[in-house]
């Protein structure tokens, strides 16, 4: 490591033109610790300054700041920092928020951000925001006791930290003393904890960097969310749980990733690891397609491996949210207060009655491989028997209870054949969290934020809550028509970039609701185009006969159209593109389509497939590419046609829920 004490009068300088430690870091030959360290022994740390949200016409209820290196002002020969920050005696508890806003990290998260400070509110804690995305609600002058607009890495939430601790941080239970460079350790910790469990994965990268700074993680241990990240662990706790997974292997190389899929066989799910909204993923059938993807996943994942999943196909997959409040053991299996804070700071440090309960189980509309963010879902199940759902909700409970969740946990399973297999757990809150308080009428987010600061579900009185009497459908809202050409399948990959709600007392109202607000009509007469690849005709027919049934008239390429004649559906036989003219594009272009049902045999926009889907995005034709979702547009057709429109105030739905 090169010396640093030489570089004295470059640090500040350098931190005032915007380096950060790391990349002073990089430039030295030096380690961000060192540099951090290095930086704080010689006196060089950011100051906060007050953005002053009321204009100095009257005292802001919120204050918020940012940081700056400024150069100091001398005051009878000594240099001084002016720091306009304002420090209360009162607990404080840090949320992190998501940061910008872009597909895999919505607003969903910053849903629970502001739930969470509400929550501390209630308890009387001093919630502190950071966040760097002004456009979201998180950032509001009142939702925060104190608000900063700071870059979320390590080091700038480190110094929020320290800075509002008095100091780096007391490591509970151990006789640590104030060796560390920068200052002495408070008496004390001010900042209680911090909480990265509601602002996507953006905060759960944080969390071990930070927990090794000695600033005290709250709720689920850091030790537990990568237990549930890191392959190899979360495979050894699945196999002593019982549970089941498909088969899969960890790959650094291409080689490597060869050699796996060779072994589990094609159709095999590339994912890279610790990525926001599935970027890179991709479903593959065959080495070629390994080797073209491999070179994305690679770039996406960094230093972390690649994850090569048996790719389960017509697999329903199932989201189950769940809410626990179990207390994590220290390093010896010894249990401790949640996140290592003080045991005065806990309502119920030794809760003996710790629970999981489910708090939302989402059957997929749209069949696996198709990312969970943007397909479909129903709450409760539409179409699942109820024993699977039983088998789901205590898999869920096995899986919360290994891990000791304290807090929200997201579990993905995909039921092929009557068996559940365990894709993906997250112990944090997904971005159906939401949508999930909103289908129930209960916050969840607030009450797992009142947990994680220590109190209990028993002590809240929270219990379990039957499936409601209603159904309510989340359907994602694409950007598409702002991309002319786009070719519109999903997939493992995210692409959407918001989410609406339909509620109705049953599953095809709901479902007819979701896709009117989301801007997709679905039409009541008209025609439909139905083009469908091999694997998918069977599952066709009983859609096209309820469609025929409808009303509706049938358009179909010649092999789609002949399983329909086949089974004596109505249907008149039109031409591919390079079957001559008139073709689809025509009829799309003259407004003689109403709906297109097309499940691709191939992707991209230069495909004859993709290009019809992008002409029926530009002449703004509604479009389902799946075989499911076209069954629940054809169920959702009818009831339209019953002209079973109901509109109910949302306090009927939600008389009875808890509020938190």
């Amino acid at each position: 490591v090169v010396p640093l004490k030489g570089l004295s009068k470059l640090i500040e300088p350098a931190k005032q033109l915007g380096y950060s430690d790391v990349q002073l870091a990089a430039a030295l030959g030096a380690t961000p610790e060192h540099v951090r360290r290095f930086r704080k022994a010689i006196g060089v740390s950011p100051v906060y300054k007050l953005v002053d949200t009321c204009a100095a016409e009257f005292e802001a209820s919120t204050p918020y700041y940012y940081s700056t290196y400024e150069a100091p002002f001398t005051v009878n020969g000594k240099p001084v920092h002016e720091d306009e920050i304002r420090l209360t005696d009162r607990p404080k508890v840090i949320i992190i928020g998501g940061g910008p806003n872009r597909i895999g990290q919505g607003i969903e998260f910053d849903y629970c951000c502001v739930q969470a400070a509400f929550a501390l509110r209630e308890l009387g804690i001093e919630s502190v925001m950071i966040n760097s995305n002004p456009e979201t609600v998180s950032t509001d002058y009142d939702t925060s006791d104190l608000l900063f607009f700071e870059p979320l890495t390590h080091e700038d939430i480190l110094n929020i930290c320290e800075r509002l601790n008095g100091g780096p941080f007391r490591r509970v239970g151990t006789a640590h003393q104030d060796q560390e460079v920068g200052g002495a350790h408070p008496t004390k910790n001010l900042v209680h904890g911090v909480i990265v469990q509601f602002g996507g994965q953006t905060p759960l990268n944080l969390a071990r960097g930070l927990q090794e700074a000695g600033v005290p993680i709250i709720g689920t241990s850091v030790d537990s969310i990568d237990a549930a990240g890191d392959r190899e662990q979360f495979r050894d706790l699945l196999q002593r749980l019982g549970l089941k997974q498909p088969e899969n292997g960890i790959a650094r190389n291409i080689n490597e990733a060869r050699e796996i899929a060779k072994r589990i066989g094609y159709p095999v799910l590339v994912r890279p690891s610790f990525v926001l909204g599935g970027r890179a993923m991709e479903i593959v059938s065959d080495e070629a397609q390994l080797n073209f993807y491999m070179t994305y996943a690679v770039e996406a994942s960094g230093d972390s491996p690649i994850l090569i999943d048996k790719f389960l196909d017509a697999a329903t997959e199932v989201d189950v949210d769940c809410l626990a409040d179990y207390e994590s053991k220290d390093e010896g299996g010894r249990m401790k207060d949640e996140g290592g804070r003080d045991s005065s700071f806990s309502p119920h440090p030794s809760s003996l009655d710790s629970r999981a309960i489910i708090i939302g189980v989402m059957e997929h509309i749209e069949e696996a491989g198709i990312h969970s963010g943007d397909s479909a879902c129903a709450l409760p199940p539409y179409s699942l028997p109820p024993e699977i759902v039983a088998k789901l909700k205590e898999q869920t409970r096995a899986l919360a209870a290994a891990l000791r969740v304290r807090g929200l946990m997201n579990v993905q399973y995909a039921i092929r054949d009557g068996e559940i297999y365990v894709i993906e757990v997250n112990p944090r809150a997904s971005r159906t969290v939401p949508f999930v308080g909103k289908a129930t009428g209960v916050p969840w987010a607030k009450i797992a934020a009142k947990v994680m600061a220590g109190e209990t579900l028993a002590g809240l009185g929270v219990t379990e809550q039957p499936d409601p009497p209603h159904t309510s459908v989340k359907e994602s809202v694409f950007p598409f028509s702002k991309f002319p050409g786009v070719d519109v399948i999903l997939g493992p990959e995210m692409r959407s970039t918001g989410e609406v709600m339909g509620i109705d007392r049953d599953f095809p109202m709901a479902f007819a609701k979701a896709q009117l607000g989301a801007g997709t009509l679905l039409p009541t007469k008209g025609t439909v185009f139905i083009s469908v690849r091999d694997g998918d005709k069977d599952a066709i027919v009983p859609v096209a006969r309820m469609l025929a049934d409808s009303g509706l008239a049938i358009l179909a390429t010649s092999g789609t159209h002949a399983v329909l004649a086949r089974h004596d559906i109505p249907a008149t036989r039109i031409s591919k593109l390079a079957e001559g003219r008139p073709n689809i594009k025509d009829f799309i272009k003259n407004g003689k389509v109403n709906l297109i049902i097309n499940t691709p045999t191939r992707k991209g926009p230069q495909t004859d497939e993709g290009k019809i889907r992008a002409l029926a995005v530009l002449n703004k034709v509604p479009m389902v590419t799946t075989a499911t979702g076209a069954n629940a547009a054809a169920l959702a057709i009818r009831a339209m046609q019953a002209n079973d429109w109901g509109v109910r105030p949302l306090q009927d739905y939600f008389a009875a829920s808890p509020r938190g």
